[in-house]
């Protein structure tokens, strides 16, 4: 896809291509429409995660973790460049869109399962374990979004599968 394909979806407005330095400058690659930031959201989940093994008391911190869309992050984002980042993603190739929202979709899932079975566990330790193999497993997704988002993402296959595996073995510990 080129930049010139990326075009506001504004119906009262002429569509014109997005300026490929201002969404360089908002960090949104220009290639895609889409932007890192969002990735964020899942990192300090699993940062959340991670500081469970060593720190119990942040399991608070993880089940006050809310998933959230691409377009609610940006949305109930203070970022400057937030009206250009939704711009961008609505203009974005639909398929590059929806393969990213399809891994958000599944790193959301995996989290909210995650939340629930260290809610539900009854000591520190097992929370610890559960925590470090949930978080090992939206690593490898988090990757996936962030080549997706810079346009390096060549496999295009469907995460739901792997998510679900990964999540029916975390709910049977």
């Amino acid at each position: 896809m080129t930049v010139s394909a990326l075009r506001p979806l504004a119906e009262d407005k002429p569509a014109r291509p997005l300026d490929p330095a201002r969404l360089r400058a908002a960090n949104i690659n220009p290639a895609t429409g889409l932007a890192s930031d969002y990735l964020n959201h899942f990192n300090e989940a699993i940062m959340m995660l991670d500081l469970v093994t060593t720190m119990p008391d942040c399991i608070a911190d993880l089940m006050a973790w809310r998933p959230m869309t691409y377009r609610e992050h940006f949305a109930a984002s203070s970022q400057k460049h937030r009206e250009l980042a939704l711009a961008a993603y609505e203009a974005a190739e639909p398929t590059a869109r929806r393969r990213l929202d399809e891994i958000a979709a599944a790193m959301n899932a995996l989290l909210i399962a995650a939340r629930e079975a260290v809610r539900l566990t009854v000591s520190d330790p097992a929370a610890a374990r559960l925590a470090r193999e949930a978080a090992s497993e939206l690593k490898p997704l988090i990757a996936r979004a962030g080549a997706l988002i810079n346009g390096m993402d060549a496999a295009g296959e469907d995460a739901s599968a792997a998510v679900q595996a990964a999540v029916d073995a975390l709910m049977e510990r």
